[in-house]
């Protein structure tokens, strides 16, 4: 009877034991350490804030980190430095917004030691995302040292400035069968630094001919750029109206999937 009951348990873990084995839970870390600002709470106190996942304001990605949760994947933030010790077990690696000192006394830039832990953990597949800002709030000559490994650059101008609450200013619509946004139909971006692209890297998302949206493969990995923070939760809908079909929260959750899709299968 023992035995039978072996064969059963071991039959019963070779049917549905060993795929919930292989699935294994992504990991998407936001870097804390060139992204570093802090503001006085309430109480006085200094507290960390702007697109962190543990803000639940407009100025936070609480919102985009519940739709990655939503989507089986676990949430980490890196405080200190990208090396390869840092980055094990980081599936998609965000960079938003490196600080300029105009945001941070003392920023942390992006430098040469940066870089080469960076691509020699995207060379081995990790999945690097770069989201910038236009020239004046973002600190664009570090992270282009970066991006430029992969044939992406963020240029220093302001596409689709938007005006008061002229929301519309800032609409993009999205091409039928696009391969990125697979329900987004149109989508909300403001002040975005547009990209130059060089080999390897190519477009994901043009309007009027500028590229707003780039990527590249670089060994078993993928590198994807936009010029703007976006996701964060003024504009994934917090704040956007409804009476205008802006499709950001869609959006968040369509590149939310692209990026876990593009990570490589572990051997």
């Amino acid at each position: 009877m023992r035995r039978i009951k072996g064969y059963i348990i071991l039959l019963v873990f070779n049917l549905l034991g060993r795929p919930t084995i292989m699935a294994q839970t992504k990991t998407v870390t936001l870097d804390y350490f060139f992204n570093n600002e802090y503001r006085k709470n309430s109480a006085g106190t200094l507290e960390r804030y702007h697109y962190t996942w543990e803000d639940q304001r407009s100025s936070g990605y609480s919102i985009w980190g519940d739709v990655f949760k939503k989507n089986g994947a676990l949430l980490k933030s890196l405080e200190s430095k990208p090396d390869a010790q840092n980055l094990t077990g980081t599936d998609i690696y965000i960079i938003v917004d490196p600080d300029t000192k105009k945001e941070t006394a003392n920023p942390n830039y992006i430098e040469a030691r940066h870089i080469k832990a960076i691509t020699d953990w995207v060379k081995r597949g990790g999945i690097l995302v770069l989201m910038a800002n236009d020239s004046a709030n973002a600190e664009l000559p570090h992270l282009n040292k970066l991006a430029e490994k992969f044939g992406i650059h963020f240029n220093d101008d302001l596409y689709k400035h938007v005006i008061g609450i002229q929301f519309e200013m800032g609409a993009i619509t999205i091409p039928a069968n696009d391969p990125l946004f697979k329900t987004a139909k149109k989508i909300y971006l403001k002040d975005i630094s547009t990209l130059k692209l060089s080999p390897p890297a190519a477009p994901l998302l043009t309007d009027s001919s500028r590229v707003i949206i780039g990527m590249a493969k670089y060994g078993a990995g993928t590198v994807i750029a936009v010029g703007d923070p976006w996701l964060y939760n003024e504009y994934t809908n917090g704040r956007l109206p409804a009476a205008m079909d802006f499709d950001n929260d869609k959006a968040a959750d369509d590149l939310s999937k692209w990026l876990i899709d593009q990570i490589p299968a572990k051997k």
